[in-house]
């Protein structure tokens, strides 16, 4: 039931509890007490909304950046990762297998001011021998949600 009860909320965490019990067949003060719950044991972070900055005049610039690393001992991959996402840019931070160590996505006002967080902050921390940004030009789909782009028409 909880499993159920996540991917309602995933896929639009606005349901009344009224609407996900009925969704569910169960009473709404047994979605609040099961969303209490997963709330209590972090099942559940929290609640977004995903925004269209662009449709109240905001132009934001976003960026992901990846980021080499040299682990320090007694610290590791963990030590890093809370040294970064102190950062109050960072908008997610992930660590990853492959090519690079950490993910990490961030947006703001400008080009320049991702470039200064990158050359000032980020790219002078102990452990970091090396990033690479990448900016974003558009965006298609977003958590599982199409963005501005029509879709196409079958005849």
């Amino acid at each position: 039931m909880k499993k159920k009860l996540m991917q309602l909320l995933r896929d639009n965490a606005r349901l009344s509890n009224e609407q996900l019990a009925a969704r569910l067949g169960i009473a709404p003060e047994e979605v609040a007490k099961l969303i209490a719950e997963l709330e209590a044991s972090r099942a559940i972070y929290g609640y977004k909304a995903l925004i269209n900055p662009e449709a109240v005049g905001d132009e934001l610039v976003e960026a992901v950046i990846e980021v080499h690393v040299v682990p320090k001992r007694g610290e590791g991959f963990d030590g890093l990762a809370r040294r970064i996402y102190r950062f109050p840019e960072v908008r997610s931070l992930y660590l990853m297998s492959g090519g690079s160590d950490f993910l990490l996505s961030m947006e703001a006002c400008t080009l320049k001011e991702i470039a200064r967080f990158v050359t000032e902050k980020l790219a002078t921390m102990d452990g970091v021998m090396e990033t690479q940004t990448h900016f974003l030009l558009r965006k298609y789909k977003q958590d599982g949600v199409a963005l501005g782009v029509q879709p196409l028409q079958l005849e």
